[in-house]
This record gives C-alpha cells, sequence and structure tokens, in this order.
C-alpha cells in the first residue's frame, strides 16, 4: 500500500490524569500512617485499644482506595487517522484490547454540551454504531480533543496527497 494511504494525519492517547504520582504516594500514605499512629498513642495509653484499630482500618481503606485508582490508571484509549481509516482502540486495566474502525468520509464526531458545565460526552458515530470516546477527561480536554480532532477528519476527508 502506499505510503500516501499510510501517512497519520492524527493519532492522540488519551488517559485519565492521576495528579499523585507513585513517590507521591508513598510519601503521602507513610505521612497518613505516622499521623494516625500519633493520634491513636493517647488511645491506647488510656486503654481504648479499638479506636486505635479503626484508625489503621482508615489507613488501609485510604491504601486500597489509591491502589484502586493507580490501576484504574492503567487503561487508555488511542486514536489513529490516515486518510482512509480511523482507528479506535480502549485497553483496559488488564490490556485487553477493543478496536473499532472507522472510514473518515462517513464518521461522525458527536458532541454533547452543557451550556454551564462545558463538552459533557464525545462520541464516534457511523452507519448506525456510536462509540464514545474520552468519557474519562474534563469538559476542557473534551473541547480540545473535538477540536482538534474536526480538524483532523476535515484533512482526511481531503483525501491522501501523493507528493
Amino acid at each position: 500500500m502506499s505510503e500516501a494511504f499510510e501517512r497519520k494525519i492524527y493519532a492522540a492517547r488519551l488517559q485519565p490524569h492521576r495528579s499523585l504520582t507513585p513517590r507521591g504516594f508513598t510519601v503521602f500514605i507513610l505521612g497518613f500512617c505516622l499521623a494516625q499512629v500519633i493520634l491513636a498513642l493517647p488511645f491506647l495509653v488510656m486503654g481504648a485499644w479499638p479506636v486505635a484499630g479503626f484508625m489503621g482500618l482508615d489507613a488501609l481503606a485510604l491504601y486500597i482506595a489509591f491502589k484502586i485508582s493507580f490501576r484504574s490508571a492503567r487503561a487508555y484509549e488511542t486514536l489513529d487517522l490516515t486518510p482512509i481509516e480511523l482507528i479506535h482502540a480502549k485497553i483496559g486495566v488488564r490490556g485487553h484490547r477493543r478496536e473499532w474502525r472507522f472510514n473518515p468520509g462517513w464518521v461522525r464526531l458527536e458532541q454533547e454540551t452543557h451550556e454551564e458545565f462545558g463538552v459533557q460526552r464525545l462520541a464516534l458515530a457511523s452507519h448506525g454504531e456510536r462509540i464514545e470516546i474520552g468519557a474519562f477527561l474534563g469538559p476542557d480536554q473534551k473541547a480540545e480533543l473535538a477540536r482538534d480532532l474536526r480538524k483532523a477528519l476535515a484533512l482526511a476527508r481531503q483525501g491522501p496527497r501523493f507528493d
């Protein structure tokens, strides 16, 4: 196949934002556990050891919640657009890949916008099939994705360039 048909017009990797790095998580959880121990000591001295136990359960619950959050951050989506094909792939937490292929000439980018909150939902639609993209993105990120993808689809609809 000609290089003009395979040349990528647009490529994006969409993944959930996590503001806390693994190193930051370690520092935070150690600090939290240290604070829990310091706060639990007076209760242990007074003989109210169940309070200390429940404080330990709080630390364990927080640790588990962060681990689940970090695990869910391994999921991501990719968008690859060439003059003849748009490939959208969703890669799950366990690495399972689901892929959809669209003809750029027929695919529509549907956008639901709330006047106060911005872009709420983006979807690719073609031939009765509708796939939501970037569900985990914020309204501003969805608006930027929609703008960039619309421009790229317009370029793809012009057809391949043979330079």
